[in-house]
Order: structure tokens, then sequence, then C-alpha cells
């Protein structure tokens, strides 16, 4: 019971990750010991399973996906979605840059855990630590695309979301900034409306199972190369959520509707130490450290307890 509670709360953490921009949900998983556990129970998900279920062996198959442990976590994660959507759009509409400093502190010392869990600095781990930090950083720069609600491009956007979420320092919600859709999705699930979130749906179920496939590939192959890409996408992650950075937008005229807004890109700037609100957000960052170091001890605890 004490292990469901902590998986549960686990996938709390997550899914408050991945409804902020450039967070990532499997930096928390991977930080709390659980990112091999979710990537191979979900990997499960397959025809072995479906098989089971057909001969109405309905235990095995809940035994053989790790079912116990997937429905505390996801529960953790829909949840948190759920509930602390509409909290996270206020807080980025009325306090962005306090709320972007207390995740960037978790994030910057989440860099330490994960890059502990790497055993051998070789170089070829090295050069992947520098090409996981590019790529990252590089998505940071792209301009984002417009809004599209058609039901294959929302499908699309589950993918790609998914598919970051599930990485380290890859924000699913940041991917829907970069595809346009984020403001549609956030007040999808907000409004409860059905024509985006059903799409949006089947692309996360289809790409959750697809790429975890992939990710317990490389985790089985190329455990160390894979932790440090890893690590350079939670590095790259910091870009994006630099507390202090203006959003660049420009005006997009719609033939038969009303101008509308476009995100283009950002600017960066250092903070002003002379003002109250910069003092502030250095303390959110401390307390966002902070976080990520209760966390693991947590986490630490429970692993040695199971």
């Amino acid at each position: 019971m004490k292990s469901d509670l902590s998986t549960f709360l686990n996938g709390l953490a997550m899914g408050a990750a991945n409804v902020i921009p450039g967070v990532s949900g499997g930096t928390i998983a991977l930080i709390t010991g659980i990112y091999e556990r979710l990537i191979n129970g979900i990997k499960r998900c397959d025809p072995t399973a479906l098989k089971l279920v057909l001969k109405r062996e309905f235990k095995a198959a809940w035994t053989y996906v790790d079912g116990r442990f997937l429905l505390a976590l996801m529960l953790g994660v829909a949840v948190s979605i759920v509930s602390l959507a509409r909290l996270f759009e206020y807080l980025l509409e009325h306090h962005e840059r306090l709320t972007m400093a207390f995740f960037f502190g978790l994030i910057l010392l989440s860099i330490v855990y994960v890059a502990q869990r790497i055993t051998a600095w070789t170089p070829s781990v090295w050069l992947a630590l520098l090409i996981g930090s590019a790529i990252a950083i590089g998505i940071a720069f792209l301009a984002p695309a417009s809004e599209n609600n058609s039901f294959f491009y929302v499908f699309l956007c589950g993918v790609a979301a998914i598919s970051s979420m599930i990485l380290p320092g890859l924000s699913g919600s940041f991917v829907l900034i970069i595809m346009g859709n984020y403001a549609l999705v956030l007040s999808a699930i907000n409004n409860f409306e059905l024509s985006i979130i059903v799409p949006l749906a089947l692309g996360c179920g289809f790409g959750l199972i697809a790429f975890s496939h992939i990710l317990s590939w490389v985790f089985k192959h190329h455990a160390n190369q894979t932790l440090a890409v890893m690590t350079g996408f939670v590095i790259g992650s910091l870009v994006v959520i630099w507390p202090w950075k203006e959003t660049l937008t420009n005006e997009v005229l719609r033939e038969g509707k009303p101008p509308k807004e476009v995100v283009t890109g950002y600017s960066w700037h250092m903070p002003d130490v002379t003002h109250t609100e910069t003092w502030v957000a250095i303390g959110l960052m401390l307390l966002g450290a902070v976080s990520i170091v209760l966390m693991e001890r947590i986490a630490g605890r429970s692993n040695r307890r199971a």
C-alpha cells in the first residue's frame, strides 16, 4: 500500500512537471528511480498482453504489464494534469517569471542526480551529452507553428508530446508550443472538449507504446550513452525555462477571422538585481533546488524499502 502511494505521488509530480513548458515528467521519473520500470511496463502492452486478455487470463496479463505500478502512476499523472492545468494556466499568465524560476532551480539541480547514474564517462558518453544538449537547445530556437485543430494534426501532437514527456529534459508542453497547439490543448482539458481530447489521447497512446520499445532497447544496449543524451536534454531545457526572457510575437491576419498573436521566439536577458521580483525569483529557484533534494531522498528511502 505504501508503495502504491509513493508511485501515485510520483505520478502527481510527473503530471505537474508536464504541464509546465520546458519541464519534463521523464526527468522526475528518472530522478525518483522509476524510469526504466515505467518504460518496460509500457513496452509490455504488446500482443502478448493482448493474447492473455483474449484468453481471459486477466491476472496474468495484469502481472505481465506491471499493471498495479502503471495504474497508480498514471492515475497520479491524470489527477495532476486535470487538477493543475487551470492553476498553471493562471500562474503562467500572471506570474510566469516566478513560476519558471522555481522550475529552473528544480531542473538545474536535477542534472546532478541524472548524471550520477552514469557509471563510466567514456568519449562516446561525452559525445552523447553534447548531442543531447545541442538537440534540446536547437529545439528552443525553433519558431512555433500556428494553431491547428484538425484531427490528424492533433493526433500527431499527441504522438510528439507523449514521446517527449517520457524523455527527461524534453517537455511535452514545450513541444506543443512548437507545434502551435499548447493553448488549444490546455483549453480543451479545462473545458473537456472531446473533439480535441480524443485525437490527442489516441496519439498519446500510440506514441507511448511505440516509443517505449525504442527507449527500452537503447537502455538495454547503451545505458550510459542513453543517460548522457538524457542529461544533455535536461541541460538544454534550461534555455527554455530561463525566467528572464521575453516572448516575441507576431500578429497574423486571417481571412474572415480576427488577427491572432503567434509566438515566434524568445529574447533572453540577465535579471535586474535592483528589482524585488528578481530576489523573489532567486528564492524560488533555491526552493526548487531544495524540492529536488527532498524528492531524491524520499525516492531513495522508497527504493531501499522495496
